[in-house]
């Protein structure tokens, strides 16, 4: 009954990666890694492949690092989950970056997503002890600049995922991945009515990596890897105002698992998987273009200090129908900024709906001059 009980509760977990329905949605371990972590690119629809660059660069594209203004910075983050359910599942995540040179830049980040308590039942349901399921990565990245206007960077991933917490009567063992991400990054002036605004275009590749077992290799899973493209145009409306407006594009690089026996779905390699996910949708062409996700946001910005922020999240119905309005804000007072967003969903399958998270960031450049 004890294996019976946490199984379900397992699975309530993962199911969270692909929110399904009655449709095909596409499944994959450690789904946390999916979870847009700040509250910059959480109030503008989750885009952050192009948007200009910021502290929390190191989930979105790291290969923005490069143009920043400030030389170091650092970023705390916390965003609850289904808090419309239960109050201790929540995603931590703390990234922060160093500029040494003008085109060079280390990165690193750490996400910490806690699944809550979980009770344990025996076969009369009376409880017994409980676990605290959790998963967390670390990462660290090299950015670049390649020219005056392109960038790249590649990133390092650890992953873990304690699904049984330690739990000696459950068959149930910790998962563990390595992965890596990709990311380009191009940033122009363009000319409109005598003003120079910026446009942004961003590739992100991420967790290209090993697949995650939690039976001692019996069976296994993928990680989340997945294609992001996106662009941005920041326009400068006088010395004080600015506005931008960002989109992504987004697909999962993960095989339909629907469509194979379990052997052969366990045999896949992660590289085949990728390369096998751009076309083994059931439904066919169509139905590949359902995989793809889609996202708009837009900021204003007052000198640099106040922030208002809205987007739209859109996913297809047959494949986890997530669909919602974002909405936050931002102030920045000399090496402090603070962030915040809101999630309005249009259909009933997010668990950020209606959930306030925040993000707190430093301008350590900025904060070392200031105490001097």
């Amino acid at each position: 009954m004890k294996k019976i009980v946490f199984a379900l509760c397992i699975i309530a977990v993962i199911s969270m990666s692909a929110f399904a329905q009655e449709n095909n949605p596409i499944v994959t371990s450690v789904p946390s890694l999916s979870i847009a972590p700040d509250s910059r690119a959480g109030a503008m629809g989750d885009v952050g492949a192009a948007t200009s660059p910021d502290v929390n660069s190191q989930y979105w594209n790291a290969s923005k690092y490069v143009f920043m203004e400030s030389e170091a910075g650092l970023s705390l983050s916390y965003t609850p989950w289904l808090r419309k359910l239960v109050t201790d599942i929540d995603l931590a995540y703390l990234a922060g970056y160093w500029k040494f040179d003008q085109r060079q830049a280390l990165s690193a980040s750490l996400r910490y997503f806690s699944l809550g308590d979980i009770q344990l039942m025996d076969e009369l349901g009376l409880p017994q002890n409980s676990v605290h399921p959790n998963e967390y990565a670390i990462d660290a990245a090299y950015s670049r600049m390649l020219s005056d206007n392109l960038s790249a960077a590649a990133t390092l991933r650890f992953i873990y995922s304690d699904l049984g917490n330690g739990s000696g009567s459950i068959d149930m063992y910790p998962g563990a991945a390595v992965a890596a991400d990709v990311s380009a990054y191009y940033k122009t002036k363009i000319a409109v009515e005598n003003v120079d605004g910026n446009l942004g275009i961003g590739l992100n590749i991420s967790n290209i990596g090993s697949k995650v077992s939690y039976d001692k290799n019996a069976s296994s899973n993928f990680l989340p890897t997945n294609l992001r493209l996106g662009g941005s145009f920041d326009y400068p409306i006088d010395n004080y105002n600015s506005f931008s407006v960002s989109a992504d594009v987004n697909k999962l690089l993960v095989p339909t698992q629907n469509n194979m026996t379990i052997d052969e779905y366990n045999d896949l390699s992660p590289l085949a998987g990728i390369f096998k996910s751009f076309g083994d949708a059931p439904g066919g062409a169509s139905e590949e273009l359902s995989e793809i996700m889609w996202s708009i946001g837009a900021e204003y910005a007052y000198n640099k200090q106040f922030f208002v922020r809205g987007g739209y999240y859109n996913e297809s119905q047959y494949k986890g129908n997530r669909k919602y309005f974002t909405a936050g804000a931002g102030f920045k007072l000399n090496v402090f900024q603070l962030d915040a967003a809101y999630v309005i969903s249009t259909s009933q399958s997010n668990p950020l709906d209606q959930t306030l998270r925040f993000s707190l960031s430093f301008d350590l450049f900025g904060l070392t001059n200031l105490v001097k």
